[in-house]
């Protein structure tokens, strides 16, 4: 089981969520806003442009993107893990 990434910044997470469909759309002095089409309706999230981000703060993103695509969040964290 893969642990949680713990050097992540906010722009390689969203650099990363790319390969979701996640894309920049805006950016509000120290967030990021992604959106993604890929599932049955637009989805928006918001990622703190820290470096790196707190693993509170990771997880809770993770789960809503794993929700979001329906995927395990153990498949999320690992594909985070390759690139």
């Amino acid at each position: 089981m893969p642990k949680m990434p713990r050097d992540l910044s906010g722009k390689e997470l969203a650099a990363l969520l790319e390969q979701y469909g996640y894309r920049i759309t805006r950016q509000s002095g120290s967030h990021l806003r992604l959106t993604s089409n890929a599932g049955d309706k637009e989805h928006h999230i918001t990622i703190p442009n820290h470096e790196p981000l707190k693993v509170g703060t990771l997880n809770a993103i993770i789960k809503d993107i794993a929700g979001y695509l329906k995927l395990d969040r153990q498949t999320v964290i690992q594909d985070l893990l390759k690139h």
